[in-house]
């Protein structure tokens, strides 16, 4: 069953909790706090979302903002998540390409494939 809608006012400040997919991890190092909030900031400017203060945790994030717009919230972490999505599987995605922890991994790195 689909989760109800938020219910938002425009202008009234909301607290937003954003949760990893079964509380997992979702900021390994540093780096990836850094551009998961670059990319909050980007598409904050974006949809109209001010935020006010924040708490990073390693597997979920708390947000006190003000929403500009009845859907700002919604397209703030579509845009978000689509991007840091992109970024938290590059790694994962590379890897699979060359070949690690797959048979042909040996032979991909002896021959400078990746």
């Amino acid at each position: 069953m689909a989760r109800l809608p938020r219910y938002v006012i425009p202008g009234q400040p909301q607290h937003i909790i954003q949760r990893g997919n079964n509380r997992q991890v979702i900021f390994a190092a540093d780096a990836d706090y850094q551009y998961f909030r670059d990319a909050l900031v980007e598409a904050s400017d974006k949809h109209g979302l001010a935020v006010h203060a924040y708490v990073w945790m390693t597997n979920h994030i708390h947000l006190l903002a003000t929403p500009a717009k009845a859907d700002s919230i919604s397209k703030e972490f579509q845009s978000v998540g689509r991007k840091y999505v992109q970024y938290s599987i590059a790694p994962i995605s590379a890897a699979v390409r060359c070949g690690r922890g797959a048979i042909g991994r040996q032979w991909s790195i002896a021959n400078g494939i990746c």
